[in-house]
C-alpha cells in the first residue's frame, strides 16, 4: 500500500524510525513528512501568521522524507497537497508512533499525533493514530537519553511497530472513504507479543492543574498529569485496556460531534 507517514514527535524520533522500518519490511511505499521539533499538544492547529517551510531530507528511512517547520497538521496539508507526486495519492495517513499514551478525551483532543491523521481523515483518507504508553520512569530515561530507547523500551516499541505494520491493512480495508474516522491505537507497556487488540471508548478523564503557579520570572509552566479517571465499570476504556496489557484500538468518529 502507499501510505503518508508524519508524527508530533519530530523528524528525529526513534519512534517515527521504527514504525517506518516495521512498514518497509511489510513492503509498502511510504512517504514521510514530519515536523521540524517536537509538536506535543498542538493538537490541529495550523500556522496561520507565518509561512512554513518544507525540506526534502534524507534520514536514511529509505523513502522519500520531508520536514516541515510547522505543526503536524501543516506537514500532512502541504504534504497532500504540494509534495507528493501528483500520480502517487496515498492510500491512507499514518501518524506516530507516538512517545506516550493518546487515550482518553482529555489526551485525544490535544494530541498532535492523532491531528496528523484527522488531517488524512478531512482529505477523505483512512487514518490512524499510532502510540506507545510509558511508564513515568521510562519517559523521564528516555528524555534523559537524548531521545534514545534503553533495550527495554527498545524491545516494546519494535514489537508495537511490527504490530502497527500488521494491523494497518485491515484498518485501512474496513474504513470507506470519507468517512471522517481515524482509529486511535494504543500499545502497552511492555508491549508483550501477542497482546490482544480490543476495542475500547476514550476513558472519561477530567485533567485539572496542568499549570503550575506563576514563578520568579511570572511564567506558569506547563505539569504532566495523567488526571482523574471518572468512567463507568463499562465499556471497556483505552486506559482500562493499556493497564490490562491490551492494544487499545479506538474508532474516532467525527460525524458523531454534536449528534440529538
Amino acid at each position: 500500500m502507499r501510505l503518508l507517514i508524519t508524527n508530533d514527535d519530530g523528524i528525529e524520533s526513534v519512534f517515527l524510525h521504527e514504525l517506518v522500518r516495521a512498514l518497509r519490511t511489510a513492503g509498502h511505499e511510504l512517504f514521510v513528512v514530519a515536523p521540524k521539533h517536537e509538536q506535543s499538544w498542538v493538537g490541529a492547529a495550523k500556522s496561520r501568521n507565518r509561512g512554513v517551510h518544507a525540506t526534502a531530507a534524507d534520514r536514511g528511512l529509505g523513502c522519500p522524507t520531508w520536514i516541515v517547520d510547522g505543526t503536524p497538521s501543516d506537514a500532512v496539508n502541504i504534504a497532500l497537497d504540494h509534495l507528493l507526486p501528483s500520480d502517487a495519492r496515498p492510500e491512507a495517513v499514518l501518524s506516530g508512533i507516538n512517545v506516550g499514551l493518546n487515550a482518553s478525551l482529555g489526551f485525544i483532543i490535544a494530541s498532535g499525533t492523532i491531528a496528523g491523521a484527522w488531517e488524512g481523515a478531512l482529505h477523505g483518507l483512512p487514518a490512524i493514530a499510532f502510540s506507545q504508553d510509558l511508564t513515568e520512569d521510562i519517559y523521564n530515561r528516555l528524555k534523559e537519553r537524548g531521545g534514545q530507547p534503553d533495550d527495554q523500551l527498545l524491545a516494546s516499541l519494535a514489537t508495537s511497530a511490527v504490530r502497527a505494520a500488521q494491523m494497518t491493512p485491515d484498518l485501512i480495508a474496513a474504513t470507506p472513504p470519507r468517512r471522517f474516522l481515524v482509529h486511535n491505537v494504543n500499545f502497552p507497556f511492555p508491549h508483550r507479543a501477542h497482546a490482544p487488540v480490543q476495542r475500547t471508548v476514550p476513558a472519561q478523564v477530567v485533567v485539572p492543574r496542568l499549570f503550575s503557579p506563576a514563578g520568579d520570572d511570572g511564567t506558569h509552566r506547563l505539569i504532566f498529569r495523567l488526571g482523574d479517571d471518572l468512567s463507568p465499570a463499562s465499556p471497556l476504556t483505552d486506559r482500562a485496556a493499556l493497564a490490562a496489557g491490551q492494544i487499545s484500538h479506538t474508532i474516532l468518529d467525527y460525524t458523531q460531534l454534536g449528534q440529538i
